[in-house]
């Protein structure tokens, strides 16, 4: 007996999904899975073909409240397609428009955050196994072409991922005009977003203006970016491989890229940028820090969001977190100790036939009667000077630190211990000659600094 042609087409929608859900594994037949419902043709098409697939569904909507009664029409129409499938419904309402200004981001971008925080959320309350989306194949055709316009290395033309974390694509393998045509033969209904159809916003512009020109002059347009993007998809997979083994080589620990190694590269530029821009770092600034490395040292590059900074060093580029600005001061007592920001203990001693100096750079022996309590810690400042032990005369802590070849990172982490103002130690290197035990001393109050360095 052979079908009609709309049961046909019904059975081979479904196969064609369950093989490609198959194929990229991004679910088993008996998993729990969060669609996210727009009401447009694609999610309510992507609802119907999960729940007849056999899938567990739980419908998400999203009230984004960007177009007035149009948006609470939506929330309705999916909130009855979700009762028809028995299916439970979950919805919220947002005030995206608010939510944008806050974060100083486009309403598009923030209804993206929005939406997929809660899609998390979801997941999580329900054990779901995965959260599903209505991306097809146009769309990661629109995607190749709108990362090429703004500019973007390999990544971005190799289109959308069929599965990125918990979050899977389906319909991936179908067309929009495959999705429209099984509706129409489905007989099923779906809300047209009116925002679609103007070329106001880039993707759409590329959707309505560029392709329909591109088609004009290859018919097979489409087909051929596709293809491309699936050529790039692998070449990708090749090139991150490539990268995680030259990270090995040149990184000697994640704060630091060794700058000759990074040279001897075939690609060092291209290098450069895959190993910054996870910390934020944009291909511009990239470029910046690149042009640094036959510079003499101590360039600082920061990324936008401050969140991270490049130094530039003799022989590393160093990866550092941003300096704190307000300066805090920790006290010591005679015998104390602190936790933070470092390990210190201080204990005091008399001096007997039984008193040895220890002579490790981890601890230091003040005479007692000498000091000022509290004791304070503090890190440098521009300006300070000590007179280093076994010398007579003043030196600057910033030539202290020249001499010693200190990175811009090990200054901004050294901490100096104070008896009133003056600088009785840098911690961990040198301690101050005037407060030296001498013959004359009758107690010591010693400083441990405990320090995974030391040993």
């Amino acid at each position: 007996m052979q079908l009609p042609d709309f049961a046909f087409l019904f059975f081979f929608m479904i196969s064609t999904v369950r093989t490609y859900i198959v194929t990229h594994q991004l679910l088993q037949p008996d998993d729990k899975v969060i669609v996210g419902v727009s009401g447009g043709a694609d999610s309510i098409a992507l609802l119907h073909v999960l729940t007849h697939a056999g899938y567990a569904c739980i419908v998400a909507h999203c009230n984004f409240h960007l177009r007035g009664a149009e948006s609470d029409c939506d929330e309705q129409f999916v909130a009855q397609v979700a009762a028809s499938l028995h299916l439970p419904c979950c919805q919220i309402d947002f005030d995206t428009a608010e939510y944008a200004g806050r974060k100083r981001i486009s309403v598009e971008m923030a209804a993206r955050e929005l939406r997929y925080q809660w899609f998390e959320e979801l997941r999580n309350r329900f054990q779901a196994q995965a959260i599903a989306v209505a991306h097809h194949r146009d769309d990661s055709l629109e995607t190749v072409l709108l990362n090429l316009i703004r500019g973007t290395g390999i990544r971005g033309l190799c289109g959308i991922r069929p599965k990125n974390g918990y979050l899977i694509r389906p319909f991936l393998s179908l067309s929009r005009l495959e999705i429209l045509q099984w509706l129409s033969r489905q007989g099923l209904a779906y809300r047209i977003d009116s925002s679609n159809l103007s070329d106001e916003y880039m993707r759409n512009f590329i959707r309505l203006r560029l392709l329909p020109l591109m088609e004009e002059l290859n018919p097979s347009v489409r087909e051929a970016i596709t293809r491309t993007a699936r050529h790039l998809s692998g070449i990708e997979s090749l090139y991150a491989d490539w990268i995680e083994k030259e990270r090995e080589r040149i990184m000697p620990d994640a704060k630091r890229i060794d700058i000759h190694k990074l040279m001897q590269s075939p690609a060092p530029q291209t290098l450069l940028y895959e190993l910054i821009r996870l910390h934020g770092f944009t291909q511009a600034l990239s470029e910046s820090v690149f042009e640094s490395l036959q510079g003499e040292p101590g360039k600082i590059f920061y990324a936008p969001d401050a969140s991270c900074r490049i130094i530039k060093d003799r022989d590393f580029l160093l990866l550092a977190s941003c300096p704190a600005k307000n300066e805090r001061i920790y006290t010591l007592g005679a015998d104390d100790s602190l936790t933070q920001p470092v390990r210190l203990s201080t204990q005091k001693k008399a001096i007997d036939a039984r008193f040895e100096i220890e002579k490790k750079a981890s601890v230091a022996s003040f005479d007692f009667n000498k000091l000022t309590f509290p004791l304070t810690l503090r890190t440098w400042r521009n300006g300070d000077w000590f007179i280093p032990f076994g010398m007579h005369g003043r030196k600057k802590l910033s030539d202290y630190f020249t001499d010693r070849k200190f990175s811009l990172v090990r200054k901004e982490q050294t901490w100096v211990l104070c008896s009133g103002k003056n600088i009785i130690w840098i911690v961990g290197e040198r301690m101050d000659n005037r407060y030296r035990i001498s013959p004359s001393t009758k107690f010591a109050l010693i400083v441990n600094f405990f320090d995974d360095n030391f040993s």
